[in-house]
């Protein structure tokens, strides 16, 4: 396979997929009602359970931003398209830690979750040639550590608030790239 034939595959995805913004703002909307359940007056442990419940609309949701946004879950005939299903199926690799945090340490389940989840972005950067999903996984997995080593346990709510805030500065970024690629 010759190097412009890869790089004609991971453009068609790029702008078919429009570089997972469908994903993006759902999980915007997803860790805003995740900072939600962690400022309820529940134990961390309670609210963990709940951050997985409320994480479950993620997909529902994205599916219907890709309906409004008209993005492509499926790109026909191109080899890479089944890469980036397999890239968020490694997140739940890490998955086994993130319940042994939820066991031994539920104050600090949001923290892992977090890092789990930004750290996910990262390979995304090259699906989608995108910086952006680099520089997002860093200052999310890394900001969730500073702020978990800097705030008590009872002011975790921030961790959330961060990645919500993260994930929406992050679509924006999407939208102007995505806007400079189509011109």
């Amino acid at each position: 396979m010759e190097k412009q034939d890869f790089k004609i595959m991971k453009s068609e995805i790029q702008l078919q997929a429009k570089n997972g913004i469908d994903f993006i703002l759902s999980a915007s909307v997803v860790w805003f009602a995740v900072y939600f359940v962690w400022t309820l007056d529940y134990t961390s442990y309670d609210k963990s359970i709940l951050t997985f419940m409320v994480g479950a609309i993620l997909l529902p949701l994205a599916f219907g931003l890709s309906k409004v946004l008209k993005t492509n879950w499926k790109v026909k005939n191109n080899p890479l398209d089944p890469l980036g299903l397999w890239l968020n199926f490694a997140q739940l690799i890490y998955f086994p830690f993130l319940i042994f945090i939820l066991i031994k340490s539920p104050d600090y389940f949001i923290m892992a979750y977090a890092i789990i989840t930004g750290a996910h972005l990262f390979p995304y950067a090259w699906l989608y040639d995108e910086l952006g999903y680099a520089v997002t996984a860093i200052i999310m997995s890394v900001g969730s550590l500073l702020i978990a080593l800097n705030i008590e346990p009872e002011k975790m709510w921030f961790i959330p608030l961060f990645t919500s805030i993260v994930f929406f500065l992050f679509a924006g970024w999407i939208f102007i790239n995505l806007k400079k690629i189509k011109e």
